[in-house]
This record gives C-alpha cells, sequence and structure tokens, in this order.
C-alpha cells in the first residue's frame, strides 16, 4: 500500500500530486487531490456520492457517532466553560469548545449531505475495464514496484488506504481502461505514465 506521507518529493507522482494549494486542518494538497479530485475549500457538492457497500457503512457509523455521542461532548464541555468562565474574551476554553462544537456540526452536515446523495456501487459482471469499486494494480514508468488502488467515489476515498477519487486526475485517467493498457497523467513539469497490471 502507498504510504503517501512517505513519498518523497523527487518522484514525479509526488510532483503531480502536490501543484494545488495547501488545504485547511493540515491536510496537504496532494492528500487533498487524491482524496476527491480538488481541495477541501470547494466543499461538497449535491452531486451523486458513490460508495461502496463498506463505505456506506462507515460513514453511516460515523455520523451515528458525532450525532448521539460527539454532539453531547462537545455541548457538556461547552456548558462548563460557560460556567467557570462566561463568554470572557480571554475565555480560551469556551472559545476552543465553540470551535470544536462549530467543526462537529459542519461535520455532521456534511456526512448528511454524502448520504442524502449516496448511491452505492454494485460491481457485477467480468472485470475486464476499470470500474468504481475496483482494485487496479499500475505501475509507473521507471519504476519496478507497483502500487494498488481502489478506485472510489470522492466521499470515500483515503490515501493511507490506497483508496482514491474516481474524481482525481489519476482515477479519471484509469477508469474505463483494461490490463496492460498505458494511462498518462498530465502533471505542471510532465506527463506520468503508469501501465495497468491486473483489474481485481
Amino acid at each position: 500500500m502507498l504510504n503517501w506521507r512517505g513519498l518523497k518529493p523527487d518522484r514525479p507522482l509526488w510532483r503531480f500530486l502536490c501543484f494545488r494549494q495547501k488545504c485547511h486542518k493540515g491536510m496537504s494538497a496532494c492528500e487533498s487531490l487524491i482524496l476527491t479530485g480538488t481541495t477541501w475549500e470547494n466543499g461538497m457538492s449535491d452531486q451523486t456520492q458513490y460508495l461502496t457497500p463498506n463505505g456506506l457503512k462507515d460513514l453511516e457509523e460515523r455520523l451515528e457517532f458525532l450525532r448521539n455521542v460527539r454532539r453531547q461532548e462537545v455541548a457538556a464541555r461547552l456548558h462548563q466553560a460557560l460556567e467557570e468562565g462566561g463568554e470572557l474574551v480571554e475565555n480560551a476554553e469556551y472559545e476552543d469548545a465553540k470551535n470544536e462544537q462549530a467543526f462537529v456540526e459542519g461535520e455532521i452536515l456534511r456526512l448528511e449531505t454524502i448520504l442524502s446523495n449516496a448511491q452505492v456501487i454494485e460491481r457485477q459482471g467480468p472485470k475486464d475495464v476499470v470500474g468504481l469499486g475496483d482494485k487496479v494494480k499500475v505501475q509507473e514508468k521507471g519504476q519496478r514496484s507497483t502500487e494498488v488502488f481502489t478506485i472510489v467515489g470522492a466521499a470515500e476515498a483515503n490515501p493511507k488506504e490506497g483508496r482514491i477519487s474516481n474524481e482525481s486526475p489519476l482515477g479519471k485517467a484509469l477508469m474505463g481502461h483494461r490490463v496492460a493498457d498505458k494511462v498518462t497523467v498530465r502533471a505542471p513539469d510532465g506527463n506520468i505514465e503508469f501501465t495497468i497490471k491486473a483489474i481485481q
């Protein structure tokens, strides 16, 4: 599995992934780009969100946790901060609790939007071409090692686990191609070529 944080700046793939601006919450631009094909500042739209059955379950469980557990924990923290220091300017705990509450509510809204527009990926039949939900083994030109990616929707993408969005440049390039096909991804400092070794 590819360790995105371990990629070296001299690798073409690293340079290709890192040409967007820095994203919020400490997520680097390259991580955001490979997750969604864009940066997080653009947010989640009302377009269809493609999810695998496992991805759907994971997001539903996270939403339930945020609604029924985390929301109450943050509210209790906020209440305690108010009792101890009120809404004073120097009440750092109160300000921190308010920021955390805003983040939790924003995450709940984001997940609700994703799930309300979710379409479960049901991959059937022979996997002769790359499609949503497939695992794809590729080899970058000039590299001996191969890498395996799972093509998923933007909401489910996770670079640490090798899941890339079908909306990302690499995901788009792979979609619809067959084993032994060569695909080219355009990067700011030159093209990167991949060969598809297997579709699982």
